[in-house]
């Protein structure tokens, strides 16, 4: 016997738990359909700015590059002229960060500093991923005798102990920021170009690409069109930890004296002029840069992670 009874009046008492989990599930989907759809990109930068952490590292970067670009602008000094009656004063109203040994200003040459370690760091990552992108896109595409020979030149360079390169550089060549961005990129591009082969390997079997190479679409411009935009996701995430990798080499090399020569300034080269100073008590010529050297490599590996998350098509909803 059919029910006369109309949906508008129908209550639990009358209706079993299943029918309303069937509405509310009905409800849900219909405003999933009618809600607009989130592009790719979008939908990364949504999920990367619930993450705290690498948004903090984001920000912190971005108010970095801001400082090293107006920071001297700001101060009143020099960054190469002190007064030795101003030496070794610490932190005050009219030296933020101190002074140093010569009475530099630190504040001054802290953001000089900062331009020159994100210079290195950025064009180092601008050389090993364009490198990385052209090397392990051909021989992910190509594949065969192409990628066995390409392949073998890239693990022999893999070999070389990285460090021990940029050293040999830089002796034969001469100390300089030309010298330093060449030995950095020599093998350093050799970890972008695996990655971008391995993800053009997955790809080019896909049908949006077959289709291109049965209309007689040339190779590089399905590398162009095709490939690298769906590979772009590990490329960025890959930049972010080269960057910083290639801040800390340079700080390192200049503080042994190999890098950036005084009296430019660069975060290696004041951290290795206030080792004599610290012990003396003058904490502030090496706590700034030191500081900046640091959270700058924290900053970006945070970001790094926060992206591999929100780019993971995986984990997209």
């Amino acid at each position: 016997m059919k029910s006369n009874q109309n949906p508008q009046h129908l209550t639990k008492k009358n209706v079993p738990d299943e029918w309303f989990t069937w509405r509310k599930k009905d409800s849900y989907e219909q405003e999933l359909v009618s809600r607009p759809s989130l592009s790719y990109w979008k939908d990364a930068w949504r999920r990367l700015v619930k993450n705290k952490l690498a948004m903090l590292g984001l920000v912190f970067l971005i108010l970095l590059i801001m400082m090293a670009i107006f920071g001297p602008m700001v101060s009143p000094y020099e960054v190469n002229t002190g007064e030795l009656s101003n030496q070794y004063k610490p932190p005050s109203a009219d030296h933020w960060f101190g002074t140093d040994n010569l009475g530099r200003d630190v504040f001054t040459r802290t953001w000089y500093g900062a331009r020159i370690s994100l210079f290195v760091g950025f064009m180092a990552a601008l050389i090993d991923v364009t490198v990385g992108i052209i090397w392990g896109g051909i021989s992910g595409y190509k594949g065969g005798r192409t990628d066995n020979i390409m392949m073998r030149i890239i693990e022999i360079l893999y070999g070389l102990p990285y460090l021990l390169v940029v050293i040999l550089l830089l002796v034969v060549l001469g100390p300089s920021l030309s010298t330093i961005i060449v030995a950095l990129t020599v093998t350093g591009w050799v970890g972008m170009a695996r990655i971008v082969r391995g993800q053009v390997m997955q790809i080019k079997n896909y049908e949006y690409v077959l289709a291109s190479k049965s209309f007689g679409t040339k190779t590089p411009r399905i590398i162009r069109r095709n490939l690298l935009p769906n590979t772009m996701g590990p490329i960025i995430v890959q930049m972010t930890l080269t960057v910083p990798s290639a801040i800390f080499a340079e700080a390192f090399l200049s503080f042994i004296g190999l890098g950036i020569q005084a009296p430019f300034a660069s975060w290696g080269v004041m951290a290795s002029d206030s080792l004599g100073a610290i012990l003396s008590g003058y904490w502030w010529t090496l706590f700034f840069p030191a500081f900046f050297i640091s959270f700058t490599m924290f900053a970006f590996n945070v970001l790094g992670d926060g992206l591999q998350d929100a780019l993971d098509p995986k984990l997209r909803k």
